[in-house]
């Protein structure tokens, strides 16, 4: 079985310009997820072998179409067990990131993991996204937690309206499969970036980020 160094080839064959302090905390997550998980269950058990495939790169496409700015603003709706959460803080260590779950467990674990991997810029809350009032953010992120009609009823009250930025202020989700009655559903026209040109690996056949603008 490969160290967390080695998985993390997968991570640094994509990405190369972290800081020591950065690959320390994306080396760190495996043996905190693999601990918490066998408390709390918020993993499949064998996504947890792949965590860096299946969790903590697929999390990272999101990296790889939006360059956050420093002091950026980010709710993660439904943000379970951290993803993608967790990775983009580590990877985006000056931008502000809310991670939000109705199931307070899930909120133990990230909490854990982030003071076990030292990442000071999480903040979580127990709630649902409809329920946070008096608060705006840049952009909501998710992964595959509701059809996008949901997410996007959630998370447009939430949402600042910025069409300065080169990518404007949204909703950026992680979704698999066939979408377009999803999408048609919706009402919405998103921007759809096919995750396997972003990192051509089997697993990302059929996978998605999509960004829908305020």
């Amino acid at each position: 079985m490969e160290s967390a160094p080695q998985k993390l080839g997968l991570i640094l064959k994509y990405f190369d310009d972290f800081t020591e302090e950065q690959i320390a905390q994306f080396t760190a997550l495996e043996a905190l997820y693999t601990e918490w998980n066998a408390k709390i269950n918020v993993i499949s058990r064998k996504d947890i072998d792949s965590i860096y495939l299946h969790h903590v790169l697929h999390s990272l496409s999101i990296a790889a179409i939006a360059d956050f700015e420093p002091g950026t603003q980010i709710i993660d709706i439904g943000c379970g067990g951290g993803f993608p959460g967790v990775p983009l803080a580590i990877f985006f260590p000056k931008v502000k990131f809310h991670l939000v779950d109705s199931i307070a467990k899930k909120l133990k674990v990230v909490e854990a993991v982030c003071e076990g991997a030292n990442i000071r810029n999480i903040t979580v809350q127990h709630t649902r996204a409809e329920e946070i009032k008096n608060r705006k953010f840049d952009y909501a992120i998710s992964r595959a937690v509701a059809p996008l009609k949901d997410l996007w009823k959630w998370s447009a009250p939430l949402l600042k309206k910025d069409h300065s930025k080169p990518l404007p202020s949204g909703l950026i989700c992680l979704k698999g499969g066939d979408l377009a009655q999803e999408i048609f559903e919706s009402g919405l026209r998103p921007k759809m970036m096919p995750i396997f040109k972003i990192f051509p690996e089997t697993y990302f056949q059929e996978k998605y980020v999509i960004h829908a603008a305020k």
